[in-house]
């Protein structure tokens, strides 16, 4: 189950993972994007305003989830950006709602020092939601990086993302996640942004150099069980 805070993250944090995951062994993946991802560009929060954007990013998710060939989708409204206006308790009853319903090994989500505010929240509430009890199902928990959030973060900060888990990808598992991407009218950038399709391109590369492979994704393995 990947849990994300906003549309595109799913996308830009384990895009070419999920499906070379997918395709390649078959796994099970259900997709949670919290909050609705447009309002925070006003000045004020106002749904009414942005309701036919609202409703492109929604059949955006929908276009994004056939690139990449996931198996299912949950989108709720939390407010863009405003994730700390809103009781951290609300976004861990959803996740634990979603867990009992889905029942996944595995949770990947948000690194936790992500300069972003929802994805920082995010983080909180999955870390909050899977409590490692005697009958919790959830073994693993695995945080990834969103280009444009993590980077941003101040450099002193001491929640750096430091991977130290790697997803080899393809170029066919690579080119998904581009595509994917390129469905998210309201998300997706120009070259040298770092959700542009070359910069997603340059990423790959980079990480994958740093694990001797052409293309792969970063994540850091926050809590492994094993039985």
């Amino acid at each position: 189950m990947i849990v994300a805070a906003h549309p595109d993250d799913e996308l830009l944090g384990l895009g070419a993972s999920m499906h070379k995951l997918i395709h390649h062994y078959q796994v099970q993946t259900h997709v949670v994007i919290l909050g609705e991802g447009i309002t925070s560009r006003a000045d004020s929060r106002d749904t009414e305003q942005w309701k036919e954007e609202l409703k492109e990013h929604k059949k955006n998710i929908r276009q994004a989830q056939e690139r990449i060939g996931y198996h299912s989708v949950s989108v709720y409204d939390f407010p863009d950006n405003r994730f700390d206006t809103v009781a951290l308790l609300d976004l861990i009853k959803v996740i634990e709602k979603e867990k009992t319903a889905f029942k996944p090994d595995i949770i990947f989500t948000h690194h936790g020092g992500d300069l972003n505010i929802d994805h920082q929240r995010t983080f909180e509430a999955v870390v909050t939601a899977v409590r490692p009890m005697e009958h919790e199902t959830v073994k693993t928990i695995i945080t990834f990086e969103t280009p444009s959030g993590t980077e941003w973060q101040s450099s002193s900060d001491p929640r750096a993302f430091t991977p130290n888990l790697f997803m080899e990808i393809s170029e066919e598992d690579l080119q998904a996640k581009i595509d994917g991407m390129e469905e998210y009218r309201f998300e997706k950038r120009l070259y040298p942004h770092p959700r542009s399709p070359e910069a997603l391109r340059i990423y790959a590369q980079q990480t994958g150099i740093t694990v001797g492979r052409k293309y792969a994704e970063a994540f850091c393995l926050i809590r492994g069980i094993l039985s």
